[in-house]
Parts: C-alpha cells; structure tokens; sequence
C-alpha cells in the first residue's frame, strides 16, 4: 500500500460546540488510532508519517475582517502542505487523519504548489459560506470549500499569492442535502454538484460524471476530502452538524473505492469522539477506510 499516514488534529475552524469547551475533532486521530484503524493500514503496507499539531484554539472571529483562529489555521496549513510534499517526496499518497475541514487549505497549498489538481469534495454540506453571501464568516469548516476556489478574504485565499489554489473546474462536490442553503450557487459554479439524494438515485451516472471531470489528461492528479457528516445521521450522528438525508457506510465505501485508486490523496474530517464515548463510531470508520483502502 502507497499511503503514507499523516495526523492532522485540527478543530480550529469549527465554532465552540458550547461556551467555554473546544469541538472535538482534535481528538479524532487518536481515537482512529484507538480503534485499529492506524494497525490496519500499516499491516497492509501504509507508513506513519507523524503529526502536524494545531496552535490553540481561541474564539477570537472578528466579523467581517477574519475567521476565528484565523492566524492559527494560515500556519497549520502552511506546516500541513510542507508534510504532505515530504509524504509525496518519499513516493507515497497523503491520507490525512483530521481533523476539521479547515485541513483542506493545507492540502490545496499542497497541490497548488505541485500544479493543477482537481477536487472530490465529499460532505454533507456544500461549506460555500463566503463574505459574498454572507456577513456571519468566522468558521472555516464551513467556509472551507469557498476558500479553495477563491472566494473568500485574500488573508485565507490568497495565501502566498498562490490564490485560487483549485479552480471551480477541476471540482466536483458530492453529498449535500437538498435543502442546502448554497446549493444553487455552488451548481453554478463547478463543474459539477451532486446531492446526496442524486447519488442514491443514480450512483452509476454520477460516478461517469464524476470520471468525466477529474480523470482528465489535463489534470495532474485530484485530491478526495471526505467529511463525515456526508453519512446520515442514523449512520454516523459524531459529527457537529449531522443533517438527515445523507448516504449509507455501503454507499460510501463504494463512493471512495471508485476514486481512491487515481486520488492524489485523502483526508477525513469532522467525526468528533466526544459524540462517540463507547467507540463505536471510530470503528464504523475503521472498517469503511479498510474496506475502500485494504479489501477493494
């Protein structure tokens, strides 16, 4: 196996759960760790590639001007990109363990650096809030997709001067509700979008739809970001917005082993342990990244 594991505990931008306590998601990866999932992989050939730690966590959004933890989440994903062109440079895939979705800025900056890659952005929402459709930005897990494409603060965009670091072209998004509030703006706007309830329906025509995009000769490679809140609550309820109407563990396992054999790399994010205390969702999410990684 050509993955090289990389752990990224990250729960900066997500807004506190409750006053005075911090999301969740910065214990992820050791809860991953705790339920076989690390053993796993490694058994099957993967490599350790150590952890990129997140500053602290403040509260600290100023509106209108910048993201809460905002000069936290600009070093962590420039330290993320760094580990991941090491991972790269020693021939193996990224699959980073997160972590909240403000590990994809990380993960672009990686990829921009390396040319033009696309996008499957698997999640339960189209994370499209930006400062054009809205005056409530401050967390970037649900900024995150916006961010990638360009269309947010040039202080989260634009890092580097290396802004957009995908272009709206090259993604795909898969896995919102129908009621989402920024479907009909992402539709628009990339090349293509999927709903939940679309994939259930017709998972044969929107994974030809989903080739069509990132399988192109003009593309180096693409890069699989999968929240977990892409499941439906009755699947997977550890998550900080869990929404019904999302898909099945079968179904996402096919999902992810369909691209995962051309993917340029893989992060999850978003399942919260402290949602989680007998474990048994850390092993629901064992079993479906071995059944898409180990046993396809």
């Amino acid at each position: 196996m050509e993955w090289g594991i990389v752990s990224a505990p990250s729960n900066l931008g997500l807004r506190p759960p409750e006053p005075s306590s911090v999301p969740g998601t910065l214990r992820a990866p050791e809860a991953l760790r705790e339920a076989g999932l690390v053993s796993a992989l490694v058994s099957a050939g993967a490599v350790e590639r150590g952890a990129v730690l997140p500053g602290r966590y403040r509260d600290d959004p100023r509106p209108g001007e910048a993201l809460r933890n905002h000069d936290a989440i600009v070093d962590h994903a420039r330290r993320l990109a760094v580990r991941l062109d090491e991972v790269v440079a020693i021939g193996r895939r990224p699959l980073v363990l997160g972590g909240d979705c403000s590990l994809l800025v990380g993960a672009a900056l990686h990829l921009r650096r390396r040319g033009r890659f696309g996008l499957l952005h698997v999640d339960g929402h189209t994370d499209f809030r930006h400062p054009g459709n809205s005056s409530q930005c401050a967390s970037l897990a649900g900024e995150d997709l916006a961010v990638v494409v360009g269309r947010h603060w040039p202080g989260i965009a634009d890092l580097d001067g290396l802004g957009p670091y995908i272009r709206t072209a090259d993604v795909v998004h898969l896995g919102c509700r129908d009621d989402d509030e920024e479907l009909a703006e992402v539709s628009a706007l990339l090349a293509a979008t999927l709903p939940a309830s679309l994939w259930r329906a017709d998972p044969a025509g929107c994974a030809e739809l989903v080739g069509a995009v990132l399988w192109r000769v003009d593309l180096a490679g693409y890069w699989v970001h999968v929240d977990v809140d892409v499941l439906d609550p009755s699947v997977m309820p550890a998550v900080d917005s869990p929404d019904p109407g999302g898909i099945d563990a079968h179904e996402l396992v096919a999902l992810l082993r369909l691209v995962l054999p051309r993917a340029a790399g893989l992060q999850l994010c978003v399942f919260d342990p402290d949602l989680d205390p007998d474990g048994r969702y850390a092993r629901l999410l064992r079993d479906i990244v071995v059944a898409a990684l180990v046993e396809a």
